[in-house]
């Protein structure tokens, strides 16, 4: 180790002790270099590391912003209370007084040490910076630099003239105007292509969709990119806004139980240590990774292996195992390898593979053709079942319904869910090219903003995007009414997708269309969840609905009223008569506590198909407003 930092790498005591020994050099107070090491080189290799210890109140200025590393002369340019500089050999940390009001973003810095995570100066202050009067930090930034910021304000923003009205927004807040007139002269003559430098920390992954690559996502490290690559082929990737993760890879990263096993810190650590992802999406560093790894085909169909709602295979997962070990800690072991198929969503969730003679094994060097939703915990056990329960109530209504099974599972855990997945291909002759797109990366919104859509919203996104907007406006009205009738708050933007589907060598998409029903869940029947609303809201309201607000929806998103009143009371009586003769299978119905949970989801199903059909006897029932 060339640097040390006490308190960070190193106590004091065994610091001055080694110096003493003439094993470490002290620069200045807290911070030793090897005694016998290239000194200079160390030094500057790590410092923006020493630069954050020695001031951990500033920021990364200036030239320093946009190279996260200092100028080729050895200068290290911040930003922070006063007025100071600092030289180390042939580093000099050069800092002025911060702004009363400065904007900033976090970068990360990776050095032989790992990576930091430091403030630094927005686009828009370090492009101000830049035309700073009679200052250092601004005569470090080339005209290369500035021509390269120039290219990116505008990016972000549209044209020069916006991009001009934002900067001049933050020079006004820090009465920094003449700054903000050389900026918007700069960026009305000429805006610039120039290209910086990357540091250790920056990322340039490869993103594949079934084999072929489509561009190169790329973080700097304090920003991403998306670089396309020329191909004829539909569109599946785009950069909506500069600098953050295309919405469409955000919404394929892992949430919930899954991020909390992986650990990761940010969307750049996950996107480096996974590989396979839904939707037939591969992201590597190199081409050579893409043979190595399996094709998501679907040989052999769960169909095969089904009786009456049983999986008759063999289950290969992960077990509970010895007794002081959960299952959920063994299921995490099969993550721990970047071959393992990545999936979103905060139900526990482990990709696997039905092999030809009927096992289902975990997909972690094969094809990833299933889905094992194993039970929760905390009132949660029976999930599964209550799952599978709302999927056949779902395939009774009339909405296309992947296969799926309870699993009796090893060690006395509660039966398991396995669902097929409906992205990928189906045999070896199939060359279709399969996607699937939630309405959270529809809609350009981060996975946190889920429940912050509308129904209404919803179809405004789905109309231009669909190949047959009249057929899935219905259908979204459909799912609409379906959730409510069964009681599933968890309808959310990222459980509602459009399948796309591109035939070989086509240039576009051959049918964009609203994605078969998935993690649809009666919540109301679990604990502390029996006040549970709709996810999404409709004609303003998540509680409480009535038939009127379904036929005020319908008019909003383009339905006719009598197709509207049509689809209500089709659902209504399909799910009344299902719901009447749906049962377990034996083996899921021998607990008691699934037994009662199959007779809660039931009654209130029952309960408001029946307010919906019109029946005067359970409009005034108790169940009305379930």
């Amino acid at each position: 180790m060339a640097i040390h930092l006490v308190g960070e790498t190193i106590d004091a005591k065994r610091a001055h002790q080694r110096a003493q020994a003439g094993e470490l050099a002290q620069l200045v107070r807290g911070v030793y270099v090897d005694h016998d090491g290239d000194a200079e080189a160390s030094i500057l290799g790590h410092a923006v590391r020493i630069a954050h210890y020695l001031y951990p109140n500033a920021y990364l200025s200036s030239a320093s912003a946009a190279l996260l590393a200092p100028t080729p002369d050895g200068r290290l340019f911040i930003s922070g209370r006063r007025n100071q500089r600092t030289r180390l050999r042939t580093l000099e940390i050069v800092q002025n007084q911060a702004p009363a009001h400065p904007s900033t973003a976090i970068a990360v810095i990776g050095d032989d040490l790992g990576e930091l995570r430091v403030a630094a100066s927005s686009p828009r202050q370090r492009f101000l910076e830049a035309f700073r009067l009679r200052s250092e930090h601004a005569s470090a930034v080339t005209v290369e630099m500035r021509a390269q910021m120039a290219a990116r304000l505008v990016e972000e923003h549209g044209t020069s003239r916006a991009a001009a009205d934002a900067v001049w927004a933050l020079a006004r807040e820090n009465e920094w105007y003449r700054e903000g007139e050389g900026a918007e002269r700069f960026l009305l003559a000429q805006p610039g292509t120039a290209k910086v430098p990357v540091n250790k920390a920056a990322l340039d992954l490869l993103v594949a969709w079934h084999g072929e690559p489509l561009g190169r996502l790329i973080h700097d490290g304090f920003e991403w990119r998306w670089k396309a690559q020329r191909r004829v082929g539909p569109a599946l990737v785009r950069e909506t806004t500069p600098g953050k993760l295309p919405a469409f890879i955000e919404s394929l990263l892992p949430e919930g139980w899954l991020a909390q096993v992986l650990h990761e810190r940010d969307e750049r650590e996950a996107l480096r240590r996974g590989r396979r992802y839904m939707s037939n999406i591969v992201i590597v560093e190199d081409r050579d990774e893409l043979a190595a790894l399996p094709a998501d085909v679907l040989t052999t169909t769960l169909a095969s292996y089904l009786n009456a709602g049983r999986f008759t295979g063999a289950y290969a997962g992960p077990a509970r195992g010895e007794i002081e070990e959960t299952f959920e800690q063994n299921l995490a072991r099969i993550f721990a390898r970047a071959e393992t198929p990545r999936l979103s969503g905060v139900q526990i969730k482990a990709p696997m593979s039905l092999t030809s003679d009927g096992a289902l094994v975990p997909a972690i060097d094969q094809p990833f053709t299933h889905i094992l939703k194993p039970a929760g915990t905390a009132g949660f056990e029976m999930l599964p079942i209550v799952e599978w329960l709302c999927l056949e109530l779902g395939r009774a209504a009339g909405f296309e319904v992947p296969d799926a099974a309870l699993i009796e599972m090893p060690d006395g855990m509660s039966p398991a869910l396995v669902v097929e997945r409906f992205d990928i291909r189906r045999g070896p002759q199939d060359d279709r090219r399969l996607a699937m797109e939630d309405f959270c990366s529809i809609l350009d919104l981060p996975a946190s903003a889920k429940y912050d859509g509308t129904i209404e919203r919803m179809a405004r996104g789905l109309r231009p995007l669909s190949t047959d907007p009249t057929a899935d406006i219905d259908t979204l009205f459909r799912r609409a009414v379906f959730a409510w009738l069964i009681a599933d708050g968890d309808m959310h933007l990222k459980n509602l997708a459009m399948l796309k589907t591109a035939e070989a060598e086509a240039k576009a998409f051959t049918t964009v269309r609203f994605a078969p029903l998935y993690d649809a869940v009666t919540t109301r029947v679990f604990p502390g969840l029996g006040g549970d609303r709709m996810a999404l809201k409709l004609n303003g309201k998540d509680d409480r609905l009535t038939r009127q607000d379904f036929l005020t929806l319908a008019r909003t998103i383009g339905l006719t009223v009598g197709d509207a009143e049509a689809a209500i009371v089709e659902i209504a009586g399909r799910l009344a008569e299902r719901a009447a003769t749906l049962s377990l299978p034996a083996f899921a119905a021998e607990p008691e506590a699934a037994r009662t949970m199959h007779d809660k989801v039931i009654a209130l199903v029952g309960d408001r198909c029946a307010v919906f059909a019109g029946n005067a006897e359970a409009t005034n029932s108790p169940g009305k407003n379930k």
